[in-house]
């Protein structure tokens, strides 16, 4: 018997409820479920959600079962930028799980699809996927087409730096912001929406094939409508989601991340998202596996091209098959079928030829834009974990995006308590080549653990300092940032981590071959490590926290019960 049958058998009120909203007698004995989606005028990787819900629900109510909407609206990471909304950002993921969770339980379904785009609402979806356990299948909604001259959204904080300092005019600036977001969905680079939307596959949850995929195609939405015909399917086989979703998946997924130099961000979410699947799983099993790991993907902002071309060369297939000897072939997805299978599939079932008559439309070759497992950009994957006497839990950086001269650098510190301060001493040219920038409490305890997006495009657009200073901070960064930057520095400076005690001109040393973040010196003249903790821990002493930035809502409570960095930032249980 199906769970829905099971419930209306002792909640004699569901029945009468449901015919009220116009359902039909017989659709009361059918499967039940639910198509919950971040649809809303909210952002355009939402905006369009609409479409492919509609589809996913003719695809269930045309294929036995009955189909019911459920909408948790996400926010835009972009529009929230430079201001503090973005002190939101993370909360709205834990928010948007747990109004999931109440959405599938308090009525209870066979099955889900679920339908997202971004930063923050695919995480949630994963995360409630892993909570709730029932039968699921994903759907993501694309990824926008490129502006002119294959102008994306993640130059516009470089060319807002550039008309700050005078190197473009307001005008240029005001026709590329103009231009920038030419199309719905998410934005057309490999930033956390897009990470995610490859993760989201790369776990096993969405047809293979369909993340990334160009939000305009007509493909995606047949990819909608059969993904709620597999919806049904699941529903019947009471195939849940935890019997794809294991340790062997996230491995892969991993592995995957490496490959396509997939945003810091995913440190923070597929820890989040394996701890509701129960999975024991912190940021350092990135290190772990980026050592050895294959980098192929020719994509903004760390390459070439923008993020629709990644559907273009074979997307998320192409990459497992490039890398297809790293990984675990035989974890099972919602085809019902293996990884392995699932591979070969797309050789025979035109999927590759349907992606090179676009790539050829677009004058590419595949090869371009995700190079083979024998030709890498390179073979140390993108990520590393930092630790040390200023990160003793660890820090991350994304050394595929570091130039080489900052691989190993002794630098000065400025520290500034918050991220305002900070831009504006880089922008003054206060900031000279040589300082560490420390931006601290802004780390989940802090402020939410915003992203310092616009500090980093004001280091990497300017052409000295991008190659001669460094940020490190206990926030986190943009998907689409690039350059010298270290975040998730834990503990973070809110709960007194070593961070929150630098001083104006303490020495610091990166060394991201040895994974080492170090203070060497204190105030300018080099010490032991014996007197580096003996002062430490005196500054320790006189430290006095800070009192909390918000004193009611979503952000007091994320704030008091959030966990590490390097576990996921979740809301704990309190």
């Amino acid at each position: 018997m199906l769970n829905s049958q099971k419930i209306r058998a002792i909640a004699p009120e569901m029945d009468p409820l449901r015919l009220g909203m116009g359902w039909k007698k017989e659709d009361l004995n059918k499967p039940q479920i639910i198509v919950e989606s971040t649809f809303g005028d909210s952002h355009p990787g939402s905006a369009h959600l609409l479409s492919l819900v509609d589809q996913a629900v003719t695809g269930i109510n045309e294929n036995g079962a009955k189909a019911a909407r459920y909408f948790a609206t996400d926010i835009c990471d972009g529009m929230a930028q430079g201001h503090d909304g973005i002190n939101y950002s993370l909360a709205s993921r834990d928010t948007i799980t747990n109004l999931i969770e109440i959405h599938a339980n308090a009525t209870t379904f066979d099955s889900g699809v679920f339908i997202t785009s971004c930063d923050k609402g695919v995480p949630a979806h994963l995360m409630a996927i892993g909570r709730i356990n029932i039968p699921s299948i994903v759907i993501t909604g694309g990824v926008m087409e490129a502006g002119p001259d294959l102008l994306t959204l993640e130059q516009i904080g470089a060319y807002s730096a550039m008309q700050k300092r005078g190197e473009i005019s307001e005008e240029q600036l005001t026709y590329y912001k103009h231009h920038a977001c030419p199309s719905c969905g998410a934005c057309s680079f490999m930033g956390t929406a897009s990470t995610m939307q490859i993760m989201a596959e790369a776990l096993g949850l969405m047809i293979p094939g369909s993340a990334l995929m160009p939000a305009t195609c007509k493909d995606l939405q047949t990819l909608a409508y059969e993904a709620g015909k597999q919806a049904v399917k699941l529903a019947l086989m009471k195939f849940k989601a935890s019997d794809i979703v294991t340790r062997k998946s996230f491995e892969n997924a991993i592995l995957v991340h490496a490959a396509i130099s997939g945003s810091t961000n995913s440190l923070l979410h597929i820890p989040a998202i394996a701890h509701e699947f129960g999975i024991d799983l912190d940021a350092r099993i990135f290190d772990q596996m980026h050592k050895n790991a294959h980098y192929l993907l020719d994509i903004r902002p760390a390459g070439k091209w923008p993020a629709e071309y990644f559907y273009y060369a074979g997307g998320v297939p192409r990459v497992m098959e490039e890398i297809k000897s790293m990984l675990h072939l035989d974890v099972l997805t919602v085809t019902g079928k293996t990884l392995g299978e699932n591979l070969e599939d797309c050789k025979t079932n035109g999927f590759y030829d349907r992606c090179n008559e676009l790539l050829q439309q677009k004058g590419c070759k595949r090869e371009e834009i995700i190079r083979s497992f024998q030709n890498p950009i390179g073979t140390k994957g993108t990520i590393a974990i930092l630790e040390g006497n200023l990160a003793p839990d660890g820090a991350v950086v994304k050394h595929s995006a570091v130039p080489k001269e900052m691989h190993k650098a002794i630098l000065s510190a400025k520290p500034f308590d918050c991220e305002e301060d900070a831009i504006a001493a880089i922008l003054s040219h206060k900031i000279k080549p040589g300082d560490a920038v420390i931006i601290r409490y802004e780390g989940p305890k802090g402020s939410g653990m915003p992203e310092m997006f616009y500090t980093t495009e004001a280091i990497s657009s300017d052409e000295e300092l991008g190659k001669s200073i460094a940020l490190i901070t206990d926030g986190r960064f943009s998907g689409a940032s690039k350059g010298p930057a270290i975040g998730h520095v834990s503990p973070e400076a809110a709960v007194g981590g070593p961070i929150a005690l630098i001083k104006e001109n303490d020495i610091i040393e990166i060394n991201i071959e040895k994974r080492s973040l170090q203070i060497i010196g204190i105030e300018g003249e080099k010490k032991s490590e014996q007197e580096i903790n003996d002062i430490l821990a005196l500054r320790k002493k006189d430290w006095v926290p800070k009192p909390l930035k918000y004193e009611k809502g979503i952000l007091k409570l994320f704030s008091a019960h959030a966990a590490s960095p390097m576990e996921g930032g979740y809301i704990t249980e309190c």
